[in-house]
C-alpha cells in the first residue's frame, strides 16, 4: 500500500474509504500522488479514483493517459470531475477507453459546438449521408441502433465535463443537451427510414418538439416530447402516406428507447399529440389545424408554447408551428382561462407520492413546474399584445417579464436565482446513473456527493438538506422556500403595475473555473 499520503489526509480531502484509496494509488504509482489535489475536488473522490483505476486498466495505453492527467490541470480536472460525479459516464469510458481523450481538447471551457457538428456526427454514426435531405441510416440495423447509443454518450461527455469544471451555466448546459436530443431524433429518424425502406420516401415527415427539448431547457434524462406531422408527396394515397408516417414514428421512438448492449438514450413521448395516445401517432397539417380550432383544451395550447421543429422535414415543422401561434396568444381570451389554468395545476400536486412531496425538485410546492407555470401563465395573459415576451425558455421569458414590468425586479430575481438553482440540482442528481428522476435523495452518500459536486467540499452539503436553504460557498444562490412570492406572479389576468425595468441579474455563461474567464462561442442552431 502507498504509505507516502498519511489516512488523514485522505480522509481530509473527502476520502471515505482510505484502505481503497491506499490501494488505488499505488496501482497508479507516482501519478497517484500527483492527482490527490485533483480528486479532493470532485464531487465523489473515492468513485473518481476507483474509475480512474479501472480506465487506466482498460485502456490500451496507460502512460498516455497518466501523463495527460499529471501534465494537464484542464485534463486532469475534465476528467475527474466527470469520474466523481458520474458512475454511468464512468462505466462509459470503461467500456470506450479511448474516449477519454476528447476532455483533452483546451479549447472545451471557452467553446460550445453548434447544433449541426452534433447532427453530423450522429448521422454518420448510423452510417448516413448528412447532406441528403432525407439521411437513411447505411449501417446494419443492431449496429446502427448501438453506434447512435455510443457516439450520443461520446457527445455528451464533454458537455458534462465543461458543467462541471467550467462553471457552463444552467440554460446553456440546457440549451446544448436540447441541441443535441434534435440531432438523435435526427439520426434515429435516419434508422426509422432504413428499417420502412422505399416506402419512407412517399411521406414528408415533420418532428416537433415541445416541452424542455422545444424551449431549449432540456435535462440530463428526459422524455423527449414530441408530435408528429406529415404531408404525402406528390401523387402518394394519402392513407398510405399516413401509415408510412406513422411506421416511421413507431421506429424513431423505438430507436431512441430501447435497450441493447449499450443501454438505452431516452424515451420519445408523442402522448402531448392531438388526443394524446388515443389519436394517431402523426397528422396532417389540415388535420392538426381542425382538433385545435375545435377540440383542444387550454393546457393544450399551453404546451405548444415551447414548441420547435427539430427534426426531418424542418419546413413542415415551420409551417405547423406558424400555423398554431395565432391560437396560442389568443387562448387567454377564452372564459376562465386563468382558474382553469390552476385547476390543472393542483392537480399535479395531488398526485405527486406524499413520501416524496418535500424531495420532489419538479413537481411539488415552490418546484420547478410552478416557476415554468407562473411564468408561461404570464406570458399566456399578456403576450396576447406584447411580442416581446413570447419567448420559449423560462429564464428567457422570465427576464423579458421583468424587463417588461410584468414581474417586480425583486421576484423577478427570487424566481432567476431559485429555478437556476434548482435546475442545477436536478441535473447534478440525473448525471450521477443518468437516470429521470426530480426526487432530492434522503442518504447521508447521496447528499454529501450532490452537496460536493455544487461546491461543498467539506462533510454533508447544507444544499442538499430537505429543505434546500444555504447556498454554496462558490455563490450558487439558494433556493427560497416559496417561490411564487407575490400577486404578480401567481397568474392574475389583471395588467400589473409597471417595475422597474432592470432584468434578473445572469451569471455570465461560458466562465471557467480553472483558467481565465473567456465568453462561450455562440451556437449555431443549424447548418441547414
Amino acid at each position: 500500500m502507498n504509505r507516502s499520503t498519511p489516512r488523514g489526509e485522505l480522509l481530509r480531502l473527502g476520502f471515505t474509504d482510505v484502505d481503497r484509496a491506499q490501494a488505488h494509488l499505488a496501482d497508479l504509482g507516482p501519478a497517484g500522488v500527483e492527482l490527490l489535489a485533483y480528486l479532493g475536488r470532485t464531487a465523489d473522490p473515492d468513485a473518481a479514483l476507483s474509475a480512474l483505476v479501472r480506465l487506466a486498466d482498460a485502456t490500451s495505453d496507460r502512460d498516455a493517459l497518466l501523463a495527460a492527467l499529471t501534465s494537464d490541470e484542464g485534463t486532469a480536472m475534465r476528467l475527474l470531475l466527470v469520474l466523481g460525479a458520474s458512475v454511468a459516464l464512468g462505466d462509459h469510458l470503461v467500456a470506450h477507453p479511448e474516449h477519454w481523450r476528447r476532455l483533452t481538447d483546451p479549447t472545451l471551457g471557452t467553446t460550445r459546438p453548434a447544433a449541426w457538428v452534433f447532427r453530423e456526427a450522429l448521422l454518420r454514426a448510423v452510417g448516413a449521408d448528412p447532406d441528403d435531405p432525407e439521411p437513411v441510416a447505411t449501417l446494419p440495423d443492431a449496429e446502427a441502433v448501438d453506434a447512435l447509443r455510443v457516439e450520443y454518450r461520446l457527445l455528451l461527455l464533454p458537455l458534462a465535463a465543461r458543467d462541471l469544471a467550467h462553471d457552463l451555466g444552467v440554460d446553456d448546459a440546457a440549451a446544448e443537451l436540447s441541441d443535441l436530443a434534435a440531432s438523435t431524433l435526427e439520426a434515429a429518424l435516419a434508422v426509422a427510414r432504413q428499417r420502412v425502406g422505399e416506402e419512407s420516401r412517399t411521406v414528408r415527415l415533420g418532428v416537433v418538439a415541445m416541452g424542455k427539448c422545444g424551449g431549449h431547457e432540456l435535462n440530463y434524462v428526459s422524455d423527449v416530447d414530441v408530435i408528429f406531422l406529415h404531408e404525402p408527396v406528390a401523387g402518394a394515397d394519402d392513407a398510405a402516406a399516413a401509415r408510412t408516417a406513422a411506421k416511421l414514428a413507431s421506429h424513431l421512438m423505438q430507436v431512441c428507447s430501447d435497450h441493447t448492449r449499450e443501454g438505452t438514450i431516452w424515451p420519445v413521448d408523442a402522448a402531448l399529440r392531438p388526443e394524446g395516445k388515443a389519436g394517431p401517432l402523426s397528422r396532417t397539417l389540415t388535420g392538426h389545424r381542425g382538433y385545435y380550432e375545435r377540440w383542444a383544451d387550454t393546457w393544450e395550447f399551453q404546451a405548444l408554447l415551447k414548441a420547435r421543429p427539430v427534426a426531418g422535414d424542418l419546413d413542415l415543422g415551420g409551417q405547423f408551428v406558424d400555423m398554431v401561434a395565432p391560437m396560442v396568444w389568443s387562448v387567454a381570451d377564452r372564459e376562465g382561462f386563468v382558474d382553469a389554468a390552476r385547476a390543472m395545476r393542483r392537480r399535479v400536486l395531488d398526485h405527486i407520492p406524499a413520501k416524496e412531496a418535500e424531495r420532489q425538485l419538479k413537481l411539488g410546492a415552490g418546484g420547478l413546474r410552478d416557476v415554468e407555470f407562473a411564468v408561461q401563465l404570464l406570458q399566456l395573459v399578456h403576450g396576447r399584445a406584447d411580442e416581446r415576451i413570447r419567448v420559449p425558455g423560462t429564464l428567457s421569458a422570465l427576464a423579458e417579464l421583468t424587463q417588461e414590468g410584468y414581474i417586480g425586479r425583486p421576484d423577478g430575481e427570487a424566481l432567476h436565482e431559485a429555478y437556476a438553482f434548482l435546475r442545477q440540482l436536478e441535473h447534478r442528481i440525473q448525471l450521477h446513473r443518468m437516470r429521470r428522476t426530480h426526487v432530492l435523495p434522503d442518504d447521508e452518500a447521496s447528499l454529501r456527493r450532490l452537496g460536493r459536486s455544487l461546491g461543498y467540499l467539506k462533510g454533508a452539503a447544507p444544499a442538499a438538506a430537505p429543505h434546500l436553504g444555504a447556498p454554496p460557498a462558490r455563490g450558487q444562490p439558494a433556493a427560497p422556500e416559496a417561490l411564487l412570492p407575490s400577486a404578480a406572479v401567481r397568474g392574475r389576468a389583471d395588467p400589473p403595475a409597471r417595475a422597474s425595468p432592470s432584468p434578473p441579474r445572469r451569471r455570465p455563461t461560458g466562465s471557467r473555473r480553472w483558467g481565465t474567464p473567456t465568453p462561450t462561442r455562440p451556437c449555431a442552431t443549424s447548418r441547414r
